[in-house]
């Protein structure tokens, strides 16, 4: 069992000393055997360039907006929104304005 306050890590992390890097930061939360949930801080304009993960993912929009680019359309998320990805599937993320996010991997075990 782990218990994590969402908001004291969104804290935490934007306290970060350092600048961030390519305009969001992040931290892992918890990583548990195929199971991993992580938090990011996107500035305006920040970004993770396309990548995919050999699991499934869920990204959700904590607060501010994000646009998700999957297999080249561009979804504008806000707030309380999901999207939910296969195994594979290549996703790119821009902050539209400061915002918070979780993602979670779940890998599939063979």
């Amino acid at each position: 069992m782990q218990h994590i306050a969402i908001r004291e890590a969104v804290a935490q992390l934007r306290a970060e000393p350092h600048p961030p890097v390519s305009g969001h930061r992040q931290v892992t939360l918890v990583k548990r055997g195929p199971f991993t949930l992580m938090l990011f801080l996107f500035e305006p304009g920040g970004s993770l360039k396309e990548h995919s993960a050999e699991g499934e993912v869920s990204i959700q929009v904590l607060s501010g907006r994000l646009e998700v680019t999957v297999d080249d359309q561009a979804y504008r998320m806000g707030a309380g929104e999901l999207i939910s990805l296969a195994p594979g599937q290549p996703h790119a993320v821009r902050g539209l304005e400061a915002s918070e996010m979780l993602l979670t991997v779940c890998q599939t075990q063979t």
